[in-house]
């Protein structure tokens, strides 16, 4: 410990690793400008640099410059402490526990700024899993403690040059996902690597270096031990990469769905509800990809429809009525994804509201139709119905009169709903429909307005 601890403070080389020396990359073989970089960016690393400290822009943001992509965020990394970045800014926050962190605002942006982490870990597990890591080093020692080359490049905004420790731009122009270190023990000091691996690799289009792939099947079971709350987290990360379809076909390939994300199981294991789960999760990328806001709620509630909606079918056909029947339905699979994977309430009660509304749409009479779309989740309910419609699970006519319906003035939805009553009726109601004419006489013919399962 004391040979560690003055090679640290001398700032000699880790023992057992020998010093490496960097690549720098000009301007002229990178081609990222300083301007590619947002203001907020910008602003962090030249007061960090003004104030005599060491600062790059480091990890996805350079790879996605690098790739021609602009990023979404801006992550720095520099040799000052967070509490030295702290008085710099005002307008910062200290974070986090395992590995200290500051959040500076600057205008409504967030750069999230970390200090070089050292090469020695503080805390770990009998299993190898980092419990603690706020240990500072040297910008090599925080290079090597990256997951991939690829997110281990920084960029110098003021040279315009990228420091390159791991050959991460050979590996970027090869398209390939390399661990920096041992594969299996960085999936020990955290499984959750094994995620992003899959998720980086189905978003960029990369290969998974066999090296890298390779230990990930034996590894899988780390991840049940993870805490839920971090894995719910890193299947939303999946979800709003832009490439959700095919991050879920890369977990399954890896073998890293199968009891680790039951969610995630039953979607991927229902072939019936294919079609519908894909056109979802497509129109959630177009969302993403267009820079358009994205509900978690919305999401969650087209990837558990089919379980909701086989059930609620199956109530039926043993004689419930349909609200009952889809109720019971929801609370078994709700039931279900808590016993292994609580989904937060901010999220499930925009789920459920999506799905009660949806035999809501197959009452087209009296005042329910103006009621109906002064519900707050109207829009995404009606969204909802749209996805249904288009792999014929209800009539499109409906989905199209409800589109209508939405968009006329007051007088134009009164006789919307006239020759709406003049329509021969569809799906569950016209079947409650049939079986309500072959009653006798006397056998309450009325009220089945609002009732229709529209499954």
């Amino acid at each position: 410990m004391i040979r560690k601890l003055i090679r640290r403070v001398l700032k000699l080389p880790a023992l057992g690793r020998q010093s490496v020396k960097p690549k720098i990359i000009p301007f002229s073989q990178h081609g990222v400008r300083r301007d590619g970089l947002s203001y907020a960016a910008r602003k962090v690393v030249t007061r960090l640099q003004e104030a005599g400290f060491s600062a790059y822009v480091v990890g996805g943001a350079v790879r996605d410059l690098m790739l021609g992509v602009q990023p979404k965020d801006f992550d720095i990394a520099t040799n000052a402490t967070p509490e030295q970045v702290h008085h710099l800014f005002r307008r910062s926050r200290i974070i986090g526990r395992r590995f200290r962190i500051v959040h500076v605002m600057v205008g409504p942006e967030t750069i999230e700024v970390t200090t070089f982490r050292g090469g020695e870990v503080a805390s770990k597990s009998d299993s190898g899993r980092i419990m603690a890591d706020n240990t500072y080093g040297s910008q090599e020692e925080d290079a090597h403690r990256r997951d991939f080359t690829v997110n281990a490049l920084f960029y110098d905004p003021a040279e315009e040059t990228v420091v390159d420790y791991h050959h991460g731009a050979k590996d970027l122009h090869a398209k390939k996902l390399v661990m920096i270190g041992p594969p299996a023990k960085r999936y020990q000091e955290d499984p959750v690597r094994m995620l992003r691996a899959v998720r980086l690799a189905a978003k960029l289009g990369f290969e998974i270096d066999d090296a890298t792939r390779k230990p990930i099947a034996a590894h899988a079971h780390l991840l049940k031990k993870e805490p839920p709350a971090r894995l719910f987290d890193e299947m939303l990360k999946l979800l709003h990469s832009g490439h959700a379809y095919a991050c879920l076909n890369k977990l399954r390939d890896e073998g890293l769905s199968s009891g680790i994300f039951p969610l995630l199981d039953a979607v991927m294991d229902d072939s019936g509800g294919q079609a519908f789960i894909k056109l979802a999760l497509d129109s959630t990328d177009e969302r993403i990809r267009a820079d358009k806001p994205v509900s978690v709620g919305f999401l969650l509630a087209t990837l558990l429809w089919q379980q909701v909606n086989q059930r609620w079918q199956g109530y039926q056909r043993d004689g419930e009525k349909p609200i009952p029947a889809l109720m019971s339905a929801m609370a078994d699979v709700e039931s279900e994804q808590d016993n292994e994977f609580a989904i937060p309430r901010r999220f499930s009660a925009t789920m459920r509201e999506i799905w009660t509304l949806q035999p809501r749409f197959d009452s087209r009479v009296g005042q329910r139709p103006f009621r109906l779309v002064e519900q707050p989740r109207f829009r995404a309910a009606y969204d909802f119905l749209m996805l249904r419609a288009e792999v014929g699970e209800v009539p499109m006519s409906l989905a199209k009169w409800w589109g209508d319906f939405q968009d006329a003035d007051d007088d134009e939805r009164l006789e919307m709903i006239r020759t709406a009553k003049d329509e021969p009726s569809s799906g569950a109601a016209a079947q409650r429909k049939r079986r309500r004419r072959r009653k006798p006489a006397g056998g309450g013919q009325g009220g089945q307005g609002g009732q229709g399962g529209g499954a």
